[in-house]
């Protein structure tokens, strides 16, 4: 007799990555409006009082069912399959380093401001945090291969695909014509840019501080890997 399998945490995973995706780029949409009530420091407060709780229960629920529905495929055995994933993982956490640049930002210790970017790896796309997440996607959809992670994937490329959109317009909307200038110089598609002859790789601008804290950072997600993963076990999301 065949298993009758559950999918209720598929429609869970979804409901939780929708209302992430709506307070996240609502109060996104909302921060010119915020900063000019609260002020920039205590708006970004709020933005991560909201944030960082859906996140977190997003990560837990996430760890807990990951494996659930139909197992679409198994290639945790094939050599070189693990190696592919570690780079792959490594390569988009790379992509997410903007938000590093400016810690004390993101803390609100420094007044946050919306920047542009041409150095680095804007002038290879313009959104590596959208390409960050899709290569975790293809990279975790690969290695776990289940149900509930192609529902999960669908739903987080789905709302960076909106991002891209929606950073494109807030980036307008603050700088106007600078940012005309820059999103023709510019590509989405990575290289696209470059290979088109807008733009010109500058190596040492990759040579950063930040970069060898996001590979350290890297290097302590895998080490508790385990140890998260036991600890979210716990947890009877």
């Amino acid at each position: 007799m065949a298993e009758t399998i559950d999918w209720t945490s598929h429609g869970v995973m979804a409901g939780l990555l929708l209302t992430f995706a709506i307070a996240h780029s609502g109060l996104a949409a909302l921060r010119p409006r915020g900063e000019k009530v609260l002020g920039a420091r205590l708006y970004r407060v709020l933005f991560a009082l909201v944030s960082l709780p859906l996140a977190a229960v997003l990560l837990i629920y996430f760890f807990n069912h990951r494996y659930d529905g139909s197992a679409l495929w198994n290639l945790q055995g094939v050599p070189g399959v693990g190696t592919l994933v570690g780079l792959l993982s490594t390569l988009s956490f790379l992509l997410l380093y903007p938000a590093t640049f400016n810690l004390l930002e993101v803390a609100a210790i420094a007044r946050p401001q919306i920047h542009l970017y041409e150095s680095g790896i804007i002038r290879i796309t313009r959104h590596p945090q959208a390409w960050g997440q899709i290569l975790w996607c293809f990279a975790h959809f690969l290695w776990i291969g289940s149900s509930f992670m192609l529902v999960t994937c669908i739903g987080l490329v789905a709302h960076h695909l909106f991002a891209i959109w929606h950073g494109d317009r807030r980036w307008l909307a603050k700088h106007g014509a600078a940012f005309l200038a820059l999103k023709e110089r510019t590509s989405i598609v990575p290289f696209q840019a470059v290979l088109n002859g807008k733009q010109k790789l500058v190596w040492h601008e990759f040579f950063r501080p930040a970069y060898l804290g996001v590979l350290v950072a890297v290097w302590g997600f895998r080490a508790l890997h385990p140890i998260a993963s036991q600890g979210f076990a716990q947890i009877p999301w």
